[in-house]
């Protein structure tokens, strides 16, 4: 089976490991093109770039795939099917026609639940119990294919978006490999998506990592896990900006003005913040050129805390 694959950030890594190590053949790999990153201004290539070269792989980086030169070379590599995951760019609807077995999405959500860009935020921010992958076959909308296989996965209350897509790289990657042969062999029949239950997550940007604690602590909280790697969760303390990087709403009732400092304990292991509804423990905090620590370390090296208000967004 001839593979074109489209990737680019680590959640898609898994699948094209493993079908480099299941012996398909991967006539091309497309990655977004290098980014300029840091001070220095150096080119950062995508981590599939890095796994494909590794493999000694056909590596391709257009800017646009709507072009027409593109898509001739991209039909030219005459793939029998296209395996995409957290590419990031919309394929036109003159590639989804070149490859006969059609373009196999890898999305990380049980759709049509969390369609869009950032399905594993959503699902945390949602408060759901679960979320899972689905693979499907590509149509001309977003996320809007009939589905092929989907797994769920329990989400935990220490689940960040980072470790969930973890979870749901691994899986995804096997659901993959599972559904290749049988979408070859005819023994697959997608499943159309049901509109009615069909929900759409949005770009994150890195303004809504500034914590708003006019919010219920439990909504502050799962930002604070969805946010996790990116943008992260802050505030500021003393006019420096303050990660919370992790946190724990409690079961009490917030009595203070609304972004307060509380001290819970005597040895001051944690700290509080109150909220619009609730209070909020911080347990790992990182302050503005300073290393991740946790709170009680941070306490330690900071005076007249208590009582302090953190200002709201």
């Amino acid at each position: 089976m001839r593979v074109i694959f489209m990737g680019t950030p680590e959640f898609a890594v898994n699948a094209l490991e493993l079908l480099v190590t299941n012996r398909y053949k991967l006539v091309a790999v497309y990655t977004q093109p290098d980014r300029v990153a840091g001070r220095g201004l150096s080119q950062v290539q995508s981590p599939v770039k890095g796994v494909a070269l590794a493999y000694g792989l056909s590596v391709k980086q257009p800017a646009k795939l709507r072009d027409g030169e593109v898509i001739a070379e991209i039909a030219g590599l005459r793939p029998d099917v296209i395996v995409v995951a957290a590419y990031a760019q919309k394929l036109p609807k003159a590639v989804l026609d070149i490859p006969p077995l059609g373009c196999v999405n890898i999305h990380p959500s049980l759709l049509p639940r969390h369609r869009g860009i950032s399905p594993v935020p959503a699902a945390i921010l949602s408060g759901d119990g679960f979320t899972g992958v689905s693979v499907m076959l590509m149509d001309e909308g977003w996320d809007t294919g009939p589905v092929l296989s989907r797994a769920q996965v329990a989400i935990s209350a220490q689940d960040t978006t980072g470790s969930l897509m973890e979870k749901l790289s691994r899986i995804g990657a096997q659901l993959l490999l599972d559904v290749l042969p049988r979408l070859a062999g005819g023994t697959l029949i997608p499943q159309p998506q049901d509109e009615a239950m069909a929900s759409y997550s949005g770009l994150i940007s890195k303004e809504d990592g500034e914590i708003d604690w006019h919010l219920p602590a439990v909504d502050i909280w799962r930002r604070v896990r969805a946010y996790q790697p990116w943008p992260e969760c802050y505030t500021f303390w003393r006019g420096k900006q303050f990660k919370i990087l992790e946190a724990v709403p409690l079961d009490m009732q917030a009595t203070d003005a609304v972004g307060q400092l509380i001290a819970l304990d005597r040895k001051n292991t944690t700290f509080g913040v109150s909220t619009g509804e609730g209070v909020l423990s911080v347990l790992t905090v990182q302050l503005e050129g300073k290393r991740v620590m946790s709170a009680a370390e941070f306490l330690r090296g900071q005076r007249d805390w208590a009582g302090m208000v953190l200002p709201s967004k």
